[in-house]
């Protein structure tokens, strides 16, 4: 009995403890709070779990869905109209459909020759291009709150043109819109390629005096706008203003245009501190 006793003693010294799985899990839960990557996803033999590999499935299909889901044009135009900046005007890109503009995308960066015509001109310092780009579910989810966020920061200062709603529109179709518009700058609002966390991410494009024959260089970025995940969009208009009145000094968009108003926050935020 003794030497039973001695042997079992000696296996449980030479065995390693098993890993204590519930503290691995709470340690990566954590850490999945910060971020939306997929991290801490386990194991199931030399494979990832079942329940694993099936959310990453339905991400994907989320993200194809998006990209192939076509705008309501109808419905979104009439919310737009609801921001106060007018009807807005519903243009095309030479694409014909979708499959063809996402195999063309030199396609998508050019208006229907009779668009244009479309476009009530007039003289406007900003513009704004609903563009569908690639999630098209993004200017569905979030590009009317982000419009009325941005009209509420910029018209107290800028006159705003009435907007303008892209179909199957790359980001450089604004370019010839923006001309036909008569606006010293535009914003394009624009979904962004969907990937596996995030489906519908609208992004921001700012160009200062646009038209054809401007390229990503003259342009300026804000990025990942889908509260509560993403940037809110207050948050987003704000750094659009400060871009758009550093652009007007300036004179030009672009690589050499930089994000000031993080800065001018803090200076505010020092100043009432010593106040």
């Amino acid at each position: 009995m003794a030497e039973a006793d001695s042997d079992d003693v000696l296996a449980t010294q030479e065995s390693p403890a098993p890993p204590d799985e519930a503290g691995a899990a709470d340690f990566w839960d954590v850490l999945r709070l910060t971020t939306q990557a997929r991290i801490g996803l386990g194991r199931a033999g030399d494979a990832l779990p079942s329940r694993r590999v099936l959310e990453l499935r339905a991400a994907h299909a989320d993200a194809r869905d998006a990209v192939h889901e076509p705008l309501d044009v109808d419905s979104f135009a009439t919310a737009v109209a609801e921001v106060g900046l007018g009807p807005a005007t519903v243009v095309r890109s030479r694409a014909g459909s979708r499959s063809e503009y996402l195999r063309r995308p030199d396609l998508g960066r050019l208006p229907e020759a009779e668009s244009l015509a479309t476009i009530p001109g007039g003289e406007h310092q900003v513009g704004f291009v609903l563009a569908d780009g690639l999630s098209p579910r993004a200017l569905t989810d979030h590009g009317v709150a982000l419009l009325a966020a941005l009209v509420a920061e910029l018209r107290p200062t800028l006159s705003l043109a009435p907007p303008v709603i892209a179909v199957q529109a790359r980001v450089a179709l604004a370019d010839h819109l923006a001309a036909a518009m008569g606006v010293e700058t535009v914003l394009v609002l624009i979904g962004e390629r969907p990937g596996l966390s995030v489906a519908d991410s609208l992004g921001v494009y700012l160009t200062y005096r646009p038209g054809p024959g401007r390229t990503d260089a003259d342009r300026n970025c804000i990025s990942n706008i889908h509260p509560p995940d993403g940037l809110g969009y207050e948050q987003a208009a704000r750094v659009a203003a400060a871009l758009v009145a550093g652009a007007r000094r300036l004179g030009r968009s672009g690589v050499t245009l930089k994000d000031s108003s993080a800065a001018a926050a803090l200076t505010a935020q020092d100043q009432r501190v010593v106040g």
